[in-house]
């Protein structure tokens, strides 16, 4: 018959098994049944986590423009958190040649990469933040001003009769407020025409082909300043000509009217875009 001995051999033995995982816990398993032994040194998992602070206001630059509540920085998903000050509606002929060392207070920057350059307005890596005339345009317009871009990638941008404060939230731009106008856009491919959404399936596009004769199909040319007219004279259909030559028409059975429809914006993605000579013409009723 076994000694005390023996059972006593046996008990230790069973006990050991019993409190002893079969296999060791992978380290970082988090759960409670990890082994001590097991688990990562760093245990700030076990914390509570701390809220992150409230973001501040930027301070207004030392600028005559309106105090805005947050500038919106360059990347996607950042725009500003309150709306600026509405200002007066244009009646009359308006011009802006960008002839004085910063922006006037009838603008709303969304980037700080927006800025005065050799008495054009420029911008770089913007990421679809636009920089908004806070002036409202009235419901039919001719809108007249230069553009140009120093990429192969072209890509020059504007917005009419967009809310004026709103930028991208994403990488695409399908949360627009206005009718976009993109001289060629995707490195240099197309000429769109959108409304609300770039990317939009009701989109009017011309695809540039090399070496047409059609000014219609040219690429954009690095330096090259191109002459922009958007106007509207019966409140719904949306006309785009550069360099004098139509480039689309848009008629819309839902046009973007009234209040969040009542501004101009000039915009980017990545490419150094300027742009000058900015005419505002109300147009009858």
């Amino acid at each position: 018959m076994p000694n005390a001995h023996y059972y006593l051999t046996l008990l230790t033995a069973l006990g050991t098994q019993m409190c002893v995982p079969s296999e060791p816990s992978p380290r970082g398993d988090r759960t409670p049944d990890n082994d001590l032994a097991y688990r990562p040194s760093d245990l700030s998992f076990k914390k509570p986590r701390a809220h992150p602070a409230a973001e501040k206001p930027l301070a207004s630059p030392a600028t005559n423009s309106p105090p805005i509540a947050r500038m919106a920085s360059n990347l996607p998903g950042e725009e500003a958190s309150a709306p600026p000050s509405e200002l007066a509606p244009i009646v009359k002929p308006y011009v802006e040649h960008f002839d004085t060392p910063k922006l006037s207070g009838d603008w709303n920057a969304t980037s700080t990469a927006w800025q005065i350059e050799d008495g054009r307005l420029c911008g770089r890596l913007v990421r679809n933040h636009p920089v908004w005339l806070m002036r409202r345009l009235p419901k039919n317009a001719r809108i007249t001003f230069t553009a140009e871009s120093d990429s192969q990638s072209g890509d020059l941008k504007v917005e009419a009769w967009g809310d004026g404060r709103s930028g991208a939230t994403g990488i695409s731009y399908t949360n627009a407020t206005s009718y976009l106008f993109i001289l060629g856009g995707w490195k240099n491919q197309l000429h769109v025409l959108a409304r609300l959404d770039e990317h939009g399936h009701d989109r009017l596009e011309r695809r540039v082909k090399d070496n047409s004769t059609d000014p219609r199909e040219q690429r954009v040319i690095p330096g090259s300043k191109y002459q922009f007219q958007i106007e509207r004279n019966d409140g719904k259909t949306v006309n785009w000509s550069v360099n004098g030559v139509p480039m689309h028409r848009f008629v819309d059975t839902e046009p973007l009217l009234g209040p969040g429809h009542e501004h101009l914006g000039f915009n980017d993605w990545e490419v150094h875009a300027c742009f000058d000579d900015l005419s505002i013409i109300p147009l009858p009723n």
